[in-house]
């Protein structure tokens, strides 16, 4: 080590996130979440980097809007006859890319604006978020060289092998317009540097970027697998996804019910809880789904449908900071990165470890 500088050597606490929300609901362009990672920009080191946008899609905000990595054309054409056998399909299309010499290799990158066909949900006796869901894990799992990776309503993930505030350029994230977004620059440590791999990871409408590692991962593969889903995108995050989709659209559990689960407080610290019936539901929490507590170092930022959370591992391994102004809230890894999308924020602060923070936006603002 004598001698050496820094950037030589690995940041053992890389990765960085960074996430925007108008309570108000009002549009922004991609163009503040994307200059917010260029001070982060040495917590990447360009094997992933990715952003996902809320609202961005209102002309079309009753339809999943399925986005899809492909291989060859050849790919795309077996996919899209496998969506049109359950799925009316009301616009299929490129997503928009720019040239640029930083990102290289890209695959076919495709969009589809998609909803189930009633006969299809009737016959299955399923609601069209579990089709939906299912759909996604059969394409990920069976039909090689697609990927989908993004299938929410009204918004969508952009991810690419590169550093992000490259990517965000690459998919010309300054035309796109959202109420809320989230980013993530990638420094893999256990797994490798793809583009299925980046961040964010999506299921439906939630989106998850996460700085740390998973040491629990196995235990927590093991026991989402038993519900249908499939961990094959060749990194530990994914399955934060899967859990969170499992506890709160599954299992119904509020965010703050989930944020107990994933990053349970200690069992004397439960003890020591005065309120008896909130001391009953954290035992209970614990018991009933101990397989999915995360264990590790980790922040990440959840987004959904109409709002973000904010949740560090109990012990508050990884660094994050949150700040305010007027309607909008920040979260990254480093107050630098706040202070780019907005200089004059305010009430900035650390949230404690397994303390989520859950910012919402107002009923009926978008």
């Amino acid at each position: 080590m004598a001698g050496m500088r820094e950037g030589e050597i690995r940041i053992p606490s890389g990765c960085a996130i960074a996430a925007v929300i108008s309570r108000e609901g009002k549009k922004m362009t991609g163009e503040a979440i994307m200059e917010s990672m260029k001070p982060m920009h040495d917590r990447s080191n360009g094997l992933g980097g990715g952003f996902a946008g809320y609202g961005i899609y209102p002309e079309y905000k009753d339809y999943y809007a399925l986005h899809l990595f492909f291989d060859c054309r050849d790919t795309r054409k077996e996919c899209e006859a496998f969506l049109k056998e359950s799925f009316e399909v009301v616009k299929g299309e490129l997503i928009p890319t720019r040239k640029i010499p930083e990102i290289t290799d890209e695959p076919i990158i495709w969009r589809y604006f998609v909803t189930p066909l009633r006969s299809v949900l009737a016959d299955l006796q399923l609601d069209e978020k579990e089709f939906v869901a299912r759909t996604v894990m059969k394409i990920n799992t069976e039909m090689k060289g697609a990927y989908v990776f993004s299938s929410g309503k009204n918004m969508g993930t952009f991810k690419a092998v590169g550093f992000p505030e490259d990517v965000g350029r690459f998919y010309c994230l300054d035309e796109y317009e959202g109420y809320s977004w989230t980013a993530h620059g990638r420094y893999p440590t256990n797994t490798p540097g793809w583009w299925g791999g980046a961040h964010p990871f999506t299921l439906l409408d939630y989106s998850v970027v996460h700085n740390g590692e998973i040491s629990s991962y196995d235990a927590n593969r093991r026991f989402i697998e038993m519900f249908g889903y499939k961990c094959n995108l060749q990194t530990d995050t994914e399955v934060i996804t899967y859990i969170l989709d499992y506890l709160l659209r599954v299992q119904g559990l509020t965010l703050t019910e989930a944020a107990n689960v994933i990053a349970a407080p200690f069992w004397s610290t439960i003890e020591g809880k005065q309120d008896a019936y909130e001391k009953q539901k954290l035992q209970y929490l614990r018991t009933v789904f101990p397989s999915l507590l995360i264990t590790g170092p980790f922040s990440i930022v959840l987004g959904f449908d109409g709002g973000l959370m904010a949740l560090n591992d109990r012990l508050k391994l990884r660094s994050m900071v949150v700040g305010e102004k007027d309607d909008k809230v920040f979260i990254a890894s480093e107050e630098a990165a706040i202070r780019v999308m907005e200089p004059e924020v305010t009430n900035i602060w650390a949230p404690s470890g397994g303390e989520p923070v859950i910012v919402k936006v107002r009923e009926g603002a978008y």
